[in-house]
């Protein structure tokens, strides 16, 4: 049976920071698991909304691994422009509850839920997710499911801005 999502045309400018001289659409050999989708069944690619959203996810992922910010720097932040069509819309509080979902903390222990619920999503043929951050209030982040070398959607603006240090953490972080 089909979730009920409604689907949303994601367009504009999302961040994400990759260690520096990475490739700003790298894809892992085995890719990792996420918030929204498990390595073994589909490769998830994150992108924040702002900047900010993109450094308070860096913080709450180390955070949770016990990591020093200055271990993963230096850092590049890449800009991406975002043009996709039928990205399931779990933007808000409401549209998490229709799929039985609460909003996201910065807590591992509730990913299977969501990844459940992105496995679904994935079958279905959505493209991605997007969700209010965990990390940041008021943040949105995207989750694009990648099958493939190639990432429909997003082209990645030259060049990235360098960080040598890391940067302020941003208001509204929640780690």
């Amino acid at each position: 049976m089909p979730l009920d999502v409604d689907a949303t045309s994601v367009r504009g400018v999302w961040f994400r920071h990759t260690p520096a001289r990475g490739k700003p659409l790298f894809r892992p050999e085995h890719p990792d698991d996420g918030r929204w989708q498990r390595g073994e069944i589909v490769e998830g690619f994150y992108l924040a909304d702002s900047e900010e959203t993109a450094w308070a996810e860096w913080y709450r992922a180390l955070a949770e691994r016990g990591v020093p910010p200055m271990r993963q720097i230096p850092r590049d932040l890449w800009s991406s422009e975002v043009d996709l069509p039928g990205v399931a819309d779990l933007a808000t509080e409401a549209q998490l509850a229709r799929v039985g979902l609460p909003l996201p903390t910065p807590d591992r222990l509730e990913w299977p839920r969501f990844q459940a619920v992105g496995a679904g999503l994935f079958a279905e043929g959505r493209p991605g997710v997007l969700y209010p951050a965990a990390a940041r209030e008021g943040g949105r982040a995207l989750c694009l499911f990648r099958t493939g070398a190639r990432l429909r959607g997003v082209k990645s603006l030259r060049p990235p801005v360098r960080y040598t240090a890391p940067p302020v953490p941003p208001r509204g972080l929640r780690a």
